[in-house]
C-alpha cells in the first residue's frame, strides 16, 4: 500500500482527494438552491422602433416600443446597493442567506471573516442576475435562494421596486417638461410686457401713435390745402387779368401766402429731419417689431406648455411583466452529478499534466 501510494501520490493528490471531497460536499453538505425567474419589458410609447419576433410585432402593432436605455437603467438599479438596502429594510434579505441549517461554505458569511455590507453586496450579486435579450428586448430576472419562498419574495419585491423606479422616472420627466415650458412662458411673458411698455413709453414721450397712418392723414391735409391754394391762385390771376385795381387782390395774395406757409408747416411735420413722423418712424417700427416678436414668442411658449402638459398626461415608460415570478417546486442548484463529473475531468487533466512534468523532471535528472 505504501509503495503504491509512493508511486501514485500525484494521482492521489490530484484525482482521488479532490473527487472524494466533491462527492462528500455535493452528496452530503451542499444545500439545495431554488431559482425564481420572471420576465419583463420596458417600453416607451413615444418612440417607435423596428422589433423582431412575435412580441415585437405585437407591440409594434399597438404603437408601443421598448426603450433600451431605460431597460439598462432598471437592470443597474436591480443590481445596485440601493436595491439591496431596500430589500434589507423591507424583507430582511440578509437573514435569507444566513440560515444556520444551510451549507456553511455557501451561506453568508459562512467561513468569511468579513460580514460587512460591501461583502454582502458582492454575495448578493452572485445570487441575483438580470439578462437582457437585445433581439426581443426582454429581460430575465433570476433570484437564487435556499427556499422557494425566499426566492419568490425577493423576485417579486425587485419587480415592484423596478416598477416604482419607472414611475419615478415618468414623474420626473413630466415635472421637467412642464417646469421648462412654464419657465419659457414666464420669460416670454416678461419680454412681451417689456416690449409693450417700451412702445407705450415711446408713444407718450413722442406724441405719436402710428407714424405711418398719421403721416398719411397729414399728407391728405396738405393735399387739401394745396388744392385750396391752387384755387386761390387761379382766382387771383383771373382778377388781376380782368381788374388790376380790384381791392380783392391784396386779400387773395395774403391768403395765398398763408396757404403756402400752412403747406410748408404741415409738410415739415411729415418730412423734416427732426421731430417729423418720418424721423420718429424708425424707432417706432423697431419697438413695434419687438412687440410683435415678443407676442409670437409668447404664443409659441404657451403652445409648447400646452403640448408639454398633454404629453405629461400620458405615461412615458411602462414596465410590463411578461412572466410573473415563479415559485419553484424543485431545487435547480447545485448540479450535483454534473459538478462531480466536472471536477473528475478537471482533476484527471491536472493529474496528466503533473505526471508529464514529473516524468520530464526525472528524465533530466537521470
Amino acid at each position: 500500500m505504501k509503495q503504491w501510494l509512493r508511486r501514485n501520490f500525484l494521482f492521489v493528490i490530484f484525482v482521488i482527494v479532490p473527487n472524494c471531497g466533491s462527492i462528500i460536499y455535493y452528496g452530503l453538505i451542499a444545500s439545495k438552491l431554488y431559482v425564481s425567474e420572471s420576465r419583463f419589458l420596458v417600453r416607451n410609447p413615444q418612440h417607435s422602433s423596428q422589433m423582431d419576433g412575435v412580441f415585437g410585432q405585437l407591440l409594434q402593432g399597438s404603437g408601443m416600443s421598448h426603450s433600451q436605455d431605460d431597460t439598462y437603467a432598471v437592470r443597474d438599479y436591480i443590481l445596485s446597493r440601493d436595491a439591496l438596502k431596500e430589500l434589507e429594510d423591507k424583507l430582511g434579505i440578509r437573514s435569507f442567506y444566513e440560515r444556520s441549517d444551510t451549507d456553511v461554505l455557501d451561506r453568508f458569511p459562512g467561513l468569511r471573516l468579513d460580514s460587512s455590507f460591501e461583502e454582502f453586496f458582492k454575495y448578493y450579486g452572485k445570487h441575483v442576475g438580470v439578462e437582457y435579450d437585445p433581439i426581443s428586448s426582454i429581460s430575465i430576472l433570476s433570484v437564487t435562494a435556499y427556499t422557494a419562498e425566499d426566492a419568490y419574495k425577493i423576485n417579486s419585491q425587485l419587480l415592484d421596486m423596478s416598477e416604482r423606479l419607472v414611475n419615478t422616472l415618468n414623474d420626473r420627466s413630466r415635472q421637467d417638461m412642464i417646469r421648462f415650458s412654464d419657465d419659457e412662458v414666464k420669460l416670454a411673458s416678461d419680454k412681451a410686457k417689456e416690449a409693450s411698455l417700451a412702445l407705450l413709453s415711446y408713444r407718450s414721450s413722442q406724441s405719436v401713435f402710428e407714424p405711418d397712418k398719421q403721416a398719411v392723414i397729414q399728407l391728405e391735409s396738405v393735399a387739401k390745402i394745396q388744392m385750396e391754394l391752387v384755387a386761390t391762385e387761379a382766382e387771383l390771376a383771373q382778377i388781376k387779368k380782368l381788374s388790376p385795381a380790384n381791392p380783392q387782390i391784396g386779400a387773395l395774395t395774403s391768403r395765398a401766402e398763408s396757404l403756402r406757409d400752412a403747406i410748408a408747416s404741415e409738410a415739415s411735420k411729415v418730412t423734416s429731419s427732426r421731430g417729423s413722423f418720418s424721423a420718429r418712424a424708425p424707432n417706432f417700427e423697431r419697438l413695434a417689431l419687438d412687440v410683435e416678436f415678443a407676442d409670437k414668442r409668447l404664443g409659441m411658449a404657451l403652445a409648447e406648455l400646452e403640448s408639454a402638459r398633454s404629453d405629461a398626461a400620458q405615461k412615458q415608460l411602462y414596465l410590463e411583466r411578461l412572466v410573473q415570478p415563479s415559485l419553484p417546486d424543485k431545487a435547480m442548484e447545485p448540479k450535483r452529478v454534473r459538478s462531480i463529473f466536472g471536477i473528475l475531468l478537471i482533476s484527471i487533466v491536472v493529474w496528466g499534466v503533473a505526471s508529464i512534468i514529473r516524468a520530464s523532471v526525472l528524465e533530466h535528472t537521470d
